[in-house]
């Protein structure tokens, strides 16, 4: 009741505190931010490492281009104890990206011959990188690589595989070099155990891999190569990176054309020089055999077969199986070495046509006196050549055969016959009686110094004739003598008539030799002119206008 005596009013009122508006608000913040996490979320995705060194759940990254697109949220072991699994979230956006050529691998700080890398996780921490380009279907279970890729996935280029029968071989990272540019890298290897052989996934970055055609060749470029031959002493060098690991370099060798572009994978061989590459320009190879009777010694594999100095094939093999079953150390046997006669070099087609020409001549040559012969193409290495040459004065053969292949007939080289000159002499030194000699030359020395006697007395009873003779009657013969050789001396006088006819067959004479000077030198130029006719001059064509202007001349 009120005051006044009056009841009491009651009114029921809806109203809300304003202190729940901040509950409310909290909720709808929460559930916006569950949905928004929830919407944008990637999916769910597991990564096998061969150990979670470096990893931590809820903290690690995963990322692409130092972009975050990722988190670890679990890490455990595999079901074998041998692995880890880790379980990440990736980002909306990144689901697209997760394809089977998408690469994972852990972002550690590394020193190796290719330089220093994942320095920056010293300060961040490590880190899960991510490469893909974005080939293959969607998957969401990966394998996680156990050291960084050479090339990641999407890097514009060229992948090639080399092969290389090599006794050593090369590494993961060894350098690719074009003209002293490191250009590519090896990514992979693999050794086929049939075929015994390695194969190198290489990598050529763009642009270079423009430059890889169809006439394209790889050689070793490793280190310091030192070549021994018969032109000396060569060292080459590719570069410094090359001299601390290995390399392959490449190029078109000179000569060759240039060649289609290669688009698609494509396999190479990793020759063992630039020489090497450079000879399989030449296909074709005309094979003989010359069979050697002197020492093989400092003769190789792959020596030059010369020309008159002109590098007309090379060695293909020495001592090959023989089936006559003749012993090599039966006496008269000969080593045959097997040479190639290659038609490209000596400016015939490099095909079968060529080969046949170069069989054609090689029996007429042959014939003619056509020899090979072992020289030393260098005294400080003593490295052999086979030298081709014409030997006209030789006795003319036909050519023979030996098992599948013609033979070259062989002759000497240079130092084979001093040597052997030089044993003949030795030999006949050898066979002198050295006593006889001694003897011999003893009583000739006896005899000269009797002569000397003999005539030492001779000369003393000279002397003593001379001695006993009269000086006076000496005198007056002297002085008989004098005056005849007067006498004589006035009748050879100027002006007497024996001094006239002296001169007068003196001028006579002088006139017969100088009309017999142009017959003296007929002969002398012509000795044969007495008995046969003079030929007649050759007719000589004028080649230029200086030529025509002499004739005029003339």
């Amino acid at each position: 009741m009120s005051n006044n005596g009056e009841p009491a009013e009651i009114k029921n009122v809806n109203s809300i505190s304003k202190i729940w508006l901040v509950p409310i608000i909290a909720i709808c913040m929460g559930a916006w931010m569950v949905y928004h996490q929830w919407s944008n979320q990637g999916p769910l995705i597991s990564i096998v490492f061969e150990n979670a060194s470096g990893l931590e759940a809820g903290k690690t990254k995963i990322k692409m281009h130092n972009v975050d697109i990722g988190e670890v949220k679990t890490i455990a072991l595999t079901e074998d104890l041998q692995k880890v699994l880790v379980t990440a979230r990736m980002s909306a956006n990144a689901e697209g990206l997760l394809r089977e050529s998408t690469e994972f691998w852990s972002v550690n700080p590394r020193i190796s011959l290719n330089g220093i890398s994942g320095l920056n996780t010293l300060v961040s921490g490590t880190y899960i990188n991510m490469s893909t380009n974005l080939e293959g279907a969607s998957i969401r279970d990966f394998v996680a690589l156990s050291a960084p890729p050479i090339t990641p996935s999407g890097t514009p280029g060229l992948h090639v595989t080399l092969n290389s029968n090599a006794e050593f071989a090369f590494k993961e990272g060894d350098p690719v070099i074009y003209k002293g540019l490191k250009v590519g890298e090896f990514e992979s290897i693999y050794f086929n155990f049939d075929e015994r052989v390695v194969y190198y996934n290489t990598f050529i970055q763009a642009p270079y891999h423009k430059l890889i055609t169809s006439n394209t060749k790889f050689w070793n470029a490793s280190g310091v190569q030192m070549e021994l031959g018969t032109n000396g002493v060569k060292v080459k060098s590719s570069s410094i990176e090359t001299l601390i690991t290995n390399g392959v370099a490449f190029g078109v060798p000179e000569g060759l054309p240039q060649g289609e572009r290669v688009s698609d994978r494509s396999y190479f061989n990793i020759h063992d020089s630039y020489e090497s590459a450079a000879e399989e320009r030449y296909k074709a190879v005309a094979k003989y055999v010359i069979l050697v009777d002197d020492t093989v010694r400092g003769l190789h594999i792959g020596a030059p077969v010369e020309y008159r100095g002109i590098q007309v094939g090379k060695v293909l093999e020495i001592n090959p199986p023989n089936n006559n079953q003749q012993k090599w150390l039966d006496s008269g046997v000969a080593i045959p070495v097997i040479i190639g006669i290659q038609p490209g070099r000596i400016e015939q087609t490099d095909d079968q046509a060529g080969i046949e020409h170069i069989r054609q001549q090689m029996r007429m040559w042959v014939e003619n006196g056509f020899r090979a012969s072992l020289q030393t193409g260098n005294l400080l290495t003593g490295a052999l050549f086979v030298n081709l040459e014409q030997y006209p004065n030789v006795a003319s053969t036909k050519i023979e055969q030996f098992q599948d292949y013609e033979v070259i007939p062989s002759i000497s080289n240079e130092f084979s016959q001093i040597t052997e000159k030089v044993s003949a002499i030795l030999d006949n030194i050898n066979d002198m009686d050295l006593v006889q000699f001694s003897v011999a030359a003893n009583q000739m020395m006896a005899d000269i110094s009797a002569s000397a006697n003999s005539m030492n007395s001779t000369a003393d009873d000279f002397a003593g004739t001379l001695r006993q003779m009269d000086e006076q009657q000496f005198s007056v013969k002297l002085a008989a003598a004098l005056s005849g050789v007067a006498e004589l001396t006035q009748g050879f006088a100027s002006g007497s008539r024996t001094n006239n006819e002296i001169n007068d067959t003196l001028n006579t004479l002088q006139q017969r030799l100088r009309e017999l000077q142009p017959l003296l030198l007929e002969l002398n130029q012509a000795p044969n002119s007495l008995i046969f006719d003079k030929p007649p001059k050759p007719y000589r064509q004028p080649n230029s206008v200086n030529d025509n202007a002499q004739q005029e001349h003339k």
